[in-house]
């Protein structure tokens, strides 16, 4: 290795670990506040002082954490499953058939992309009143499918048109299956990579999601967590207690770490593979 690709490859290599850096010091800082006593106000630069579970049994008890975590898995698991089975089913005609139809289907669903949902929220909501819709835990499930679609259908797509030959769907035709047949029992299991990556992108923002959970729901027992959370804001009066604040964000945080360490080899294949081809 010459010197100058030495020294190219070390600044590439510092220009990470300063990176990481920036992003790992406020991680370290907020959970060494979280395991301190919700009464130790002292300085949070002083890393690890004091070592207590204190503030997460706070706000494991303050935030009905097992009620919250139930309505998150729920809102999730639902809006999730919903979002698979449509994206799947409608970018299969879109990858196969080289129609006009199917490619303004395809823009169609991308133009969904470039439209914030906040944008049209408040006909949303006039929809949902006129309908005479209660505003339950189950009201954010059509918000989140709905926004969910456009991402969705244009990683099935790609995955499709790259990574599900078409040979192996002409075998099983010649073999006597249909259209549904063919496509639940050859094309569906082949989708596995990209469905992970469906469910971790979208099963993120709307486990985090907060401005939709706000608007439609209205009792605190279907509060999910980003709505539990509301109760460690404090005012003049009540200050915010940041330990228990942060302990409360870890615990949130927590499920969706643990996904992430059992998905994370299909989720990288993937959103590689799916963004070979539009």
């Amino acid at each position: 290795m010459t010197l100058r690709k030495w020294h190219s490859k070390g600044s590439v290599q510092l220009v990470v670990l300063f990176v990481m850096a920036l992003n790992l010091i406020p991680l370290i800082i907020a959970f060494s506040t979280s395991l301190r006593d919700p009464s130790n106000n002292t300085n949070p630069l002083a890393l690890f002082q004091e070592l207590s579970l204190a503030s997460y049994k706070s706000a494991f008890e303050r935030m009905h954490f097992p009620e919250a975590l139930w309505n998150s898995i729920v809102l999730t698991g639902v809006s999730v499953i919903f979002v698979v089975l449509f994206a799947a089913m409608a970018s299969y005609p879109m990858a196969r058939l080289k129609t006009k139809l199917s490619k303004f289907m395809y823009l169609f669903f991308l133009s969904g992309l470039v439209v914030p949902a906040q944008m049209v929220l408040i006909p949303i909501v006039q929809m949902i009143n006129a309908l005479h819709i209660p505003t339950n835990q189950y009201t954010p499930i059509f918000m989140f499918i709905t926004c969910s679609l456009p991402f969705s259908t244009f990683l099935y797509t790609g995955f499709i048109r790259s990574g599900v030959p078409e040979e192996v769907e002409e075998a099983a035709h010649i073999d006597g299956a249909g259209l549904f047949q063919r496509f639940w029992t050859v094309v569906f299991p082949l989708l596995i990579p990209v469905t992970v990556s469906v469910i971790i992108t979208q099963g993120v923002w709307i486990w985090n999601d907060y401005f939709f959970n706000m608007i439609f729901i209205s009792g605190a027992d279907d509060s999910p967590l980003p709505l539990a959370m509301l109760g460690f804001l404090g005012d003049q009066q009540n200050p915010t207690q940041w330990n228990v604040l942060f302990a409360a964000c870890f615990l949130c945080a927590l499920p969706l770490l643990l996904a992430f360490l059992f998905l994370q080899k299909y989720f990288i294949g993937g959103m590689t593979v799916g963004a070979v081809k539009g």
